[in-house]
């Protein structure tokens, strides 16, 4: 073959991988890249806005984030806090986080990352021995993304609804289920989780596929404010200030007779 045909032949393999790779892993998380380069995609017509952090995000300057720190132009109203993961683990920024939000006048919120070594039930104890919820919080948050490979989804739909049923009856409040649409879909779509607030996690699109109900949308995991050293995650609030604040404990959305253990 002449040297030329070698040419052709080597820039048309090299043009293909390049249009590949494009394709399949550059295109579909678009929205991904723009976001790390501080081009961060803000959904339109909600203005409520706040952030979810735990120890990922090391030590954070509240002050410097009350005076500086905007989403879209717009002030941060809540923030939610790490607090335990699994039946023993404490995050090691909670009590200081839980403590400031409160102090430099956030609504706060404290969420359990749900763990599939351990029983729903001693995680549900966990979290309840180590978050004490005030009037003015939101509820209890349950973050779920993982089912143990060997349960079955009618055991792991039942274990959830042990974690839910189990903080509801402590605190008095339907505590906020927070997991990433497609898992929902699959795995906890029954009509008994709809009675539960939920917070979908879906990233980098425009609008939420996701056509059921919902609170919160976590929207990107690569936000950026003054007093947070590295990404954070963004989210909006679907409603009023107002609203957000009739979904607190103690308000009369929320009130129970355990509302204030």
């Amino acid at each position: 073959m002449p040297g030329w045909a070698w040419w052709v032949g080597g820039l048309s393999v090299a043009a293909l991988y390049v249009w590949f790779f494009y394709y399949f892993f550059v295109s579909p998380y678009g929205f991904r890249w723009r976001a790390l380069y501080g081009e961060v995609s803000y959904p339109a017509g909600y203005d409520i806005h706040g952030i979810d952090v735990s120890h990922y995000q090391g030590d954070i300057d509240w002050e410097r984030l009350r005076n500086q720190g905007t989403i879209d132009e717009c002030p941060i109203r809540f923030v939610m806090i790490k607090a335990t993961e699994g039946a023993n683990r404490v995050d090691d920024k909670f009590e200081y986080n839980f403590y400031q939000s409160r102090e430099y006048g956030f609504t706060r919120g404290a969420y359990h990352y749900y763990s599939t070594q351990s029983p729903a039930a001693d995680q549900a104890r966990h979290f309840i021995s180590t978050v004490t919820l005030e009037r003015g919080d939101l509820p209890p948050v349950l973050d779920v993304e993982q089912k143990p490979r060997e349960q079955s989804d009618e055991d792991f739909r039942r274990d959830v609804l042990l974690w839910l049923r189990t903080v509801e009856q402590h605190y008095g409040v339907k505590p906020i289920l927070y997991t990433y649409y497609k898992f929902k879909l699959q795995y906890l779509s029954d009509s008994v989780f709809d009675q539960y607030p939920y917070w979908i996690a879906h990233y980098y699109v425009d609008s939420l596929e996701y056509q059921g109900p919902w609170k919160f949308w976590q929207h990107t995991d690569a936000g950026s404010l003054p007093g947070i050293k590295g990404p954070v995650d963004f989210d909006i609030y679907n409603g009023s200030f107002y609203d957000l604040r009739r979904l607190t404990v103690g308000s009369q959305e929320t009130i129970g007779v355990d509302a204030y253990r």
